[in-house]
């Protein structure tokens, strides 16, 4: 569970996995994996995009819990839905089997880190020892090319990928006493 910068903490989290698994093959550098939209990509060979952010019904809580003398509100869950998308500034022969290359590589990276923990969390996900669950999405080309409402920039093969549940704690709290002594009174049943 995280403060408010929980969703960043997500996105830098999943590029530490990246560079460190997708670099130097088949992307040269660590810093050519990158969050950004896949229009803006500059020279990213691979870019990490957010494109949505939804309640996680399933994982909600609803009890308070005990903190301090006081009672926070419980978290709110949400899933985060990410694209990624491959570039390559290869010559047009070679452009598209590179992209299918680093597509296949970080494909098979996050399967095989489908839970992703420790030491690839960070800031505030690292400090709770949070682990956070990684599924493909199983979005139809027609779904796919929905999201993809960047201007005239024609459609580019993406994968689609859901993480979470992430916990954004709350910071209302409501005052809860400790209770500090019982009082029984007993009562005869007989006559």
């Amino acid at each position: 569970m995280g403060g408010y910068t929980v969703i960043a903490d997500v996105g830098s989290s999943l590029l530490k996995l990246l560079r460190e698994q997708l670099a130097p093959d088949p992307v040269p550098r660590p810093d050519m994996i990158g969050v950004a939209s896949p229009v803006d990509k500059g020279d990213l060979a691979l870019t990490l995009y957010l494109y949505s952010v939804r309640e996680n019904g399933e994982a909600r809580r609803n009890e308070l819990l005990p903190q301090g003398g006081v009672l926070r509100y419980p978290p709110l869950a949400v899933d985060l839905h990410y694209l990624l998308t491959a570039h390559s500034s290869a010559d047009l022969h070679t452009r598209i089997l590179d992209e299918h290359r680093i597509l296949g590589r970080a494909m098979q990276v996050l399967y095989d880190n489908s839970v992703l923990r420790s030491p690839y969390l960070e800031g505030t996900l690292a400090e709770n020892e949070e682990e956070l669950r990684i599924t493909s999405e199983n979005l139809s080309t027609e779904q796919l090319a929905q999201l993809w409402h960047f201007g005239d920039t024609p459609y580019k093969l993406s994968l689609a990928y859901r993480v979470g549940p992430v916990l954004l704690e709350s910071n209302r709290v409501k005052p809860g006493a400790r209770v500090l002594e019982r009082k029984f009174t007993l009562r005869d049943k007989g006559g």
